[in-house]
This record gives structure tokens, sequence and C-alpha cells, in this order.
């Protein structure tokens, strides 16, 4: 094979994602001149901010061999419990602060005991991954509805909902969330032991297990982390709103983030991917939906856009496999 031939299949599978995301944006400019306006591009980032943050998680799941769908559910679960927290502590007189971070705090530990319970049942139940998530987002969708028979939390404190609409430099501060997240964890990923103990787990169980590696606490870390992300979503996109709408809050946000996951290039098989590529994916999803609203497209279509979108990203893989 010449060097020509293998440079350019190198440049497609390290930067496919980036050229596709530019010829989008090359498109959806000249669809509509509204398109490049900087507030434009900052409800993109904004919108892809929530799901690709639970993305960054997912990425980390699906490379060490797994699959989480369960994170919409946890989502609306644990930003429920941060709010009722929060509103707990108001009634009873507490400074506003307090609230907040008892919101925070309350829907990272929801999150992170959902991720560990996924965690366990795959890695010491011996439970396949689809079907102990397909379970658990029931779970966690029902006790929401449950405690809201049905309805919303609403927040009463009003510098939750001021944290939510805040910015930045002008950017919204779920973005830099997003962005300082995915720095983490790209570091963890490529260049900590950890990170290649994911890869090994998910290229090859077997070797992995003959070169000491301990798989189940490797796995059990990732859905850790990925309930951990999930957390963080559900305060941000709560505060956004200024509440939680027990049917409505992470709808579909399991097939977003898986979606950003394999159009960045992570193996559905695990074993490899990349987080940039997962960030580059979840912006590629925001700017189809961009388009889509502006060329008027009827938004009950966008579901099927995004599906045919996730079966061409698993052609290709397949074509490079």
């Amino acid at each position: 094979m010449g060097k020509s031939t293998i440079r350019s299949q190198f440049s497609a599978e390290r930067f496919g994602s980036l050229i596709a995301l530019g010829l989008l944006v090359i498109v959806s400019a000249a669809l509509s001149p509204h398109f490049l306006q900087p507030q434009n591009l900052l409800n993109i980032l904004r919108q892809v901010s929530y799901t690709g943050i639970i993305a960054l998680g997912m990425t980390f799941v699906i490379i060490a061999g797994g699959i989480d769908l369960s994170v919409g559910s946890m989502a609306a679960f644990a930003g429920a419990l941060g709010v009722l927290a929060m509103n707990a502590l108001g009634a009873a007189g507490r400074p506003d602060w307090v609230g907040v971070l008892a919101a925070v705090l309350v829907a990272l530990a929801a999150g992170a005991a959902g991720g560990a319970l996924n965690g366990l049942m795959v890695t010491k139940g011996r439970i396949a991954p689809f079907i102990v998530t397909l379970g658990t987002m029931a779970v966690f969708r029902s006790l929401t509805l449950f405690m809201a028979d049905a309805g919303e939390f609403t927040s009463t404190n009003t510098l939750y909902s001021d944290i939510g609409s805040a910015t930045f430099l002008l950017v919204p501060v779920p973005v830099w969330i997003m962005a300082a997240l995915a720095a983490y964890f790209a570091f963890m990923l490529g260049r900590t032991r950890y990170g290649r103990y994911v890869r090994a787990v998910g290229s090859n169980q077997r070797v992995a297990l003959y070169s000491a590696i301990n798989i189940d606490r490797v796995r059990l870390l990732t859905y850790l982390a990925n309930g951990l992300v999930v957390g963080v979503s559900a305060v941000l996109i709560s505060m956004r709103f200024n509440g939680v709408g027990s049917s409505t809050l992470g709808i579909n946000y399991e097939l977003d983030a898986i979606a950003a996951v394999i159009i960045g290039g992570t193996a559905m098989a695990g074993g490899s991917g990349t987080v940039w590529g997962t960030v580059i994916g979840a912006i590629i999803l925001g700017v189809i939906n961009n388009m889509l609203n502006m060329a008027g497209v009827s938004p009950y279509l966008q579901g099927t856009v995004k599906g045919l979108v996730i079966i061409g990203a698993m052609l290709i893989q397949r074509r490079k496999a």
C-alpha cells in the first residue's frame, strides 16, 4: 500500500467527523443567512451541551464494550431530587446559595448512585448492559413520574434560574462546563493508565484479563463516571428551565448521546474512540437540528434524520472493519 493511500486513510479516520462538520456548516450557511450569526451559533452550542456532557461519559462506557440506555430517565430522576432538596431548604428559610449547592450535590450523588447501580448489575450481576439499562430506564422514569404525580418540579429559588441563564465571556456557562469536562475526559482516555485499560477491556476482555486488568472495576468506573456527568447535565438543564418536567426532561437523551459517540468515530463494538470526536459528533447533531428548523422541516421528522445518521455512521464503521 502506497504512502499516499495510508495517509488518506489516516486522515479520513482521524478527521472524518471534523470534515463532515465543516461541510454541514457550509451547507447550512448556504441555506440560511442567519445560520452564521453569533447568537444562533451560541444557541446551537448551548442546546448540544446538555446531551454532549452525557455523551462524554457514554464514550467511556461504549469504548469499554457497554451501553447505557437509562441516561435520559436518570437525568430526570437526579434533577427532580435536586430540585426537591433545594425547595425543602428554601422552605426552611435557608439562603438561596445553600439551596443551589444542595441541588447540585444531591443531583450528582443521585447520578453517581444510578451509574454505580447499572455498573454493579453489569459487572457483579453478569447481566447484559442493554437489559440492565433498559430496565433502569423504566425504573428511573417511573419513580420520577410517581414523585411528581406526572407533573413538574418547579424551583422556588430565583438564584437557580439566574445561574441557568448565565454567560461567561458571552458564552453560556453549560458550554464552558462541557469544554472543561471534555478536556478532562480526553486527558483520562489518552494520557492515563485507566484510559488504556478502558480501551483494552473494550478491545478484548480475555487479553485484558490475562494482562492482570481488573475488568469489573474498569467497567464499573465507566458507569459511575457516566452517572456523574448525567447528574451534571440534570442540574444544568433544570437550571435552564427552572424545574424538571417528569415526563419530558431527558426524553431521547440516550439517542442523542449514543449518536454523538458513534458519529464522533467511536466503535460501537468497543476498543477505540476519542472524546473530542464525541464533542464534534454532538455539534454535528446540533447543526443538523438547526438546519432542519431553519428549512422548516417538521420537528416530528428530525428523529428520522437522526436515525439515518446513526445507521450511516454504523455502515461506515462496518466498511472500515
